[in-house]
């Protein structure tokens, strides 16, 4: 009773602070994260055990699928190029470019265990990109490569996590194999999405005239998909969004205006709910990763911290600039693979490496790190790694989730400039 009451008092805080923050004016996944610490400073509140496997279980499918639903299918394939680069490549330079810095510069970070911070902090969350980009006019095409590059990235972050964590563990650690194992991981998760689209595309168009029974086998299909895929060990991310997209496109053929009304309305309240309580619970873990590192250190492991989201910066930003030009070479040697609706000016390649915030991802992996090893000896340096993943987290949503906004409406000021 004592959690239910918990999670009642965070739903109406997040509901009133949403309604204040448009008051206010101010982006409300910030507000939210601040009032998330305050809450977590709180002498008598008891302590909130974030679960890694409730994050990826209850959060990750339903914001996966509702992203993949709502996507342009057509500019996601005009796009495909660019996004596949920041969903794949990115996230595996950017894991790099981090575990270079940890392990040069943070004391007592070895290579596997500095690959296991890059990890961690290697995919972007456009959750948070999302909301605060709301209202902002950005253009279609923006949005559809950064919801494309978050549809596809989680499972390139994820797979690079194993991998890093059982390198600390001890396993044997070949690339070749790690190799062959993303792509069947990402094939097996693409055939289980496909087939489950199948399955529910047939129930969806026998029961299409009862709206009750269509919308509830909607809304459960993305956990059972998910659920399925990661019993399969292929995954579940790159299967709930493969059903998404998939259930898309049939539902535009077959469902009358009602239905899609009806099922939107649930879902855009099941995904407000959804994603302010992921921004409360990424404050409120603040106080408590605090009780785990020595005070003396604290402020020095803030400058790792930042020192972290720096890195994945610049190489967000090199790499997004790279992909214009490399776009823009392709079309003026009239490559058929490049269209004209496929190329980015100054003003989109900024936006998009200003919105490469982490989130909830990036925390929930970090605190999924094994407490032990294999022979029973604490997981080196995990309060440490989380940590930094912790503070990382929160650098990127406030100190880029405030900006965002102004560099928006910088750019719009220019827009012969934008147009290069």
């Amino acid at each position: 009773m004592e959690n239910y009451s918990i999670v009642l008092f965070l739903l109406a805080v997040m509901i009133a602070l949403s309604a204040m923050a448009d008051k206010i004016r101010l982006p409300y996944p910030v507000l939210l994260i601040v009032a998330g610490i305050a809450i977590g400073f709180i002498p008598s509140m008891p302590e909130i055990e974030l679960n890694p496997e409730i994050v990826f279980l209850i959060f990750l499918p339903p914001l996966l699928y509702d992203a993949a639903f709502n996507i342009s299918f057509e500019q996601f394939k005009v796009n495909i190029n660019t996004i596949s680069t920041l969903a794949i490549s990115l996230v595996f330079i950017t894991a790099t470019g981090i575990a270079v810095m940890a392990h040069y510069i943070i004391p007592g970070m070895t290579w596997p265990l500095a690959f296991v911070l890059g990890s961690v902090l290697s995919a972007t969350d456009a959750v948070a990109a999302m909301s605060i980009t709301k209202g902002l006019g950005l253009s279609h095409k923006t949005m559809t490569i950064l919801e494309g590059e978050s549809l596809i990235n989680d499972a390139s972050a994820l797979v690079a996590y194993r991998f890093a964590v059982a390198a600390v563990t001890g396993t044997a650690f070949y690339l070749w194999k790690a190799s062959l194992n993303f792509l069947l991981l990402m094939a097996g998760g693409a055939l289980v999405g496909f087939v489950m689209a199948k399955i529910l595309g047939f129930l969806l168009f026998k029961l299409r005239k009862n709206h009750m029974v269509t919308i509830s086998f909607m809304l459960l299909m993305p956990f059972i998909t998910y659920l399925l895929a990661e019993e399969l060990h292929v995954s579940g991310v790159i299967a709930v969004v493969i059903l998404g997209l998939g259930i898309a496109r049939f539902s535009r053929k077959i469902f009358p205006d009602s239905l899609k009304h009806q099922s939107k309305s649930i879902w855009d309240i099941i995904i407000f709910l959804l994603n302010g309580l992921i921004f409360i619970l990424i404050g409120l873990e603040l106080p408590y990763v605090l009780r785990g590192i020595d005070a003396e250190h604290v402020w020095l492991y803030v400058f790792y911290a930042f020192l972290a989201v720096v890195v994945a910066f610049i190489l967000r930003m090199v790499r997004v600039f790279m992909q214009k030009n490399t776009l823009q070479r392709a079309f003026s040697k009239k490559s058929k693979r490049v269209t004209e609706g496929a190329l980015l000016d100054w003003k989109t390649s900024l936006i998009i490496t200003w919105s490469g915030m982490r989130g909830i991802v990036s925390l929930a992996t970090a605190i999924a790190l094994p407490r032990t090893m294999e022979d029973g000896t604490p997981f080196p340096e995990r309060n440490i790694i989380i940590f930094i993943s912790v503070v990382a987290v929160l650098i990127t949503l406030i100190g880029q989730g405030l900006t965002l906004p102004w560099v928006v409406r910088t750019v719009e000021k220019h827009p012969a400039k934008a147009a290069q």
